[in-house]
């Protein structure tokens, strides 16, 4: 085997960090690829330099570290860890699901973001918020990311009517200014 292609070992510095739960799963979408893949080897179909290229037959491990307790947020939140050898990266809904498995609630509470795959490949780590309800989700998350859940849609908004607000709330001084524009950007989102 080419060593190049094999799966990355844990470095000194990986074993020393505590981790607090781990659990390794076999993506759905792969699994008629593994019993093809099996059975290619097995009939010696393909040729030998070609059966290590395609490396995604490979299970993935997820693992959460850092775990902490927000009750003032009224979420769960800790560092993920994914190691997915011969696989660019693992998809976020996919991870969703595991991650809700491990901690026991629905995939739609779990917030995944500001993933960065290491160089090379092979691992990476990102940041996981549970919530405890779907109203805490709704209250505490940044817009973008209940946009980028589903909960809500992206308002279109013109760069021209945004100007003509933000120019708008210029013009008025004073105690009346914070009016003025709230009643501008009131008048931005209903172009």
């Amino acid at each position: 085997r080419n060593p190049l292609l094999s799966p990355p070992s844990a470095s000194p510095s990986e074993s020393s960090c505590k981790v607090d739960a781990a659990i390794t799963y076999t993506s759905p979408s792969i699994v008629p690829y593994l019993l093809s893949e099996r059975q290619n080897r097995l009939t010696n179909s393909t040729p030998r330099h070609q059966q290590y290229l395609n490396m995604s037959d490979q299970s993935v491990i997820v693992k959460t570290r850092k775990f902490m307790r927000n009750p003032l947020l009224s979420r769960r939140q800790m560092i993920v860890d994914i190691i997915h050898p011969g696989r660019a990266n693992v998809a976020r809904a996919e991870l969703q699901e595991v991650i809700g498995g491990m901690h026991k609630t629905d995939s739609k509470l779990v917030v995944l973001f500001g993933f960065r795959t290491k160089f090379g490949g092979g691992k990476s780590t990102g940041f996981c918020v549970i919530y405890d309800n779907k109203d805490a989700l709704m209250k505490f998350e940044p817009k973008h990311r209940l946009i980028r859940q589903g909960f809500e849609e992206s308002k279109e908004k013109s760069r021209k009517a945004i100007k003509e607000a933000k120019n708008k709330g210029k013009k008025v001084r004073g105690t009346g200014a914070s009016i003025a524009k709230h009643k501008a950007k009131r008048a931005a989102q209903s172009d």
